[in-house]
């Protein structure tokens, strides 16, 4: 028998890896933007909120921040750990499967939300139809039977709500 090399299915490495890479890409976008809300430290040109509902910068950098930048670095850390937190438990909609597991389709679908909404007011681009396939992959990925598998909760665990 092999010994084994890694404790993860190859498709779970590579969706901890997209939910890291997406999720530090985001928080220094962000940082950026909430420190000069001009968006001259990433280049960002003012006239790119010309139809947008901000004046500048801050609030999308903010909401980037959070939910584009550190909640996929959370979700990532607990694919990785898998920690027992009790909260995440409560809304965790899949019972027979890990919570982190929900919150990484959960990250999927926000990045998903996020390029959608973001091209109602700014022309789109390259980056925008990579990060729409980058959501689609973090989706399909966490969809797989491999990754669907590595969260799955022994039959018979208890209900870690309680």
């Amino acid at each position: 028998m092999r010994p084994q090399i890694d404790r993860f299915p190859v498709a779970v490495t590579t969706l901890i890896l997209l939910l890291l890479l997406l999720g530090f890409g985001a928080a220094i976008s962000a940082a950026a933007l909430i420190v000069a809300p001009d968006g001259h430290l990433i280049q960002l040109p003012m006239s790119l909120l010309a139809n947008a509902p901000f004046s500048d910068f801050l609030i999308p950098g903010i909401l980037l921040f959070v939910f584009i930048g550190a909640y996929p670095l959370v979700v990532a850390y607990s694919i990785w750990r898998r920690p027992s937190w009790r909260w995440p438990d409560a809304i965790n909609p899949f019972r027979s499967f890990h919570w982190s597991w929900a919150a990484s389709l959960a990250a999927g679908v926000a990045l998903l939300v996020w390029i959608t909404v973001q091209i109602q007011w700014v022309e789109i681009g390259f980056l925008h139809v990579l990060y729409l396939v980058w959501a689609g992959a973090i989706l399909v990925i966490g969809l797989l039977p491999a990754t669907r598998g590595h969260f799955k909760l022994p039959l018979g665990a208890p209900d870690p709500t309680g």
